[in-house]
């Protein structure tokens, strides 16, 4: 008997579900991987045509999505997408909350508030708002799942700007409490914590040469780089009735950074060299 993914016919909604150019970034992977296993996927961005490219490539595949333009740092935004996409399919089962920006540079001293707030609004506030008005759906239909994407960032310091690793940092107990309020009602909420992965918009950093990508490698215990299509996978698995029994969990994705050095591995050569 074929086995099924868990996800057919479940309506989700992607945040940031575009990428820049071409490339594959977390939101677009997501909603990619999430539309091949069946569900129904509402690609939110606030550039249209980013998302355009990540719909073309549901539907060459035979997937169902569609384009929401929104600003989910607005709550009026956030409740039309919500309502469009109710519109269309009638229910929200799954919400993957991954919009974010690298935010302002500077430590506490040199950090503009304004910016800080700017911030702050785009990658944790957002969150708050779709859920807000994703949730009360997700409680009608019985249950839902909520995917929060934060980074390793937030899990530990010694990066060289404040804002951005304390909006990550704070969607742990985001996540932790939202599914603490929300277990009872069937809402499963959890988030992944990419690594160093390599996306268009880590691509157009200024000063992203490939001596720093070859640094970055090296931060994982595996010595080897991921991309959108690694975090994309743990979304989908988190999103879906596989994970039925998961909730309240913050799983790092980012080849073991998080768990020691290399320099403690017994052995040190990349797997290109084995």
């Amino acid at each position: 008997m074929a086995e099924t993914t868990g996800l057919e016919g479940q309506v989700a909604i992607v945040t940031g579900a575009g990428s820049r150019g071409d490339g594959i970034g977390n939101g677009r992977a997501a909603a990619v991987l999430l539309a091949r296993r069946g569900a129904r996927v509402a690609l939110v961005d606030n550039v249209a045509g980013w998302a355009e490219t990540t719909r073309s490539m549901i539907e060459a595949a035979g997937g169902t999505s569609l384009v929401v333009e929104a600003d989910v740092a607005d709550p009026a935004s956030c409740s039309s997408c919500v309502a469009r996409v109710l519109e269309r399919w009638g229910e929200v089962n799954i919400l993957v909350n991954n919009v974010g920006v690298g935010g302002p540079a500077g430590d506490v001293v040199d950090v503009d508030p304004a910016d800080w707030e700017r911030c702050h609004r785009t990658n944790l506030t957002s969150m708050m708002l779709m859920s807000k008005y994703c949730v009360p759906p997700m409680r009608r239909a019985g249950g839902g799942s909520i995917v929060h994407v934060s980074s390793v960032a937030g899990l530990h310091g010694g990066h060289p700007n404040i804002a951005y690793p304390v909006t990550k940092g704070a969607i742990v107990p985001l996540t932790r409490a939202m599914a603490a309020h929300h277990g009872a009602e069937g809402i499963r909420v959890n988030a992944v914590a990419p690594g160093m992965v390599y996306t268009p918009m880590v691509a157009t950093r200024p000063g992203m040469t490939e001596a720093v990508r070859e640094t970055r490698r090296g931060r994982s215990l595996l010595g080897t780089e991921g991309s959108g299509w690694d975090v994309g996978e743990a979304v989908a698995f988190l999103a879906g009735r596989r994970a039925a029994w998961i909730t309240g969990v913050v799983l790092p994705v980012d080849a073991g950074a998080t768990a020691g050095r290399r320099e403690f591995s017994p052995n040190l050569r990349s797997p290109a060299e084995r």
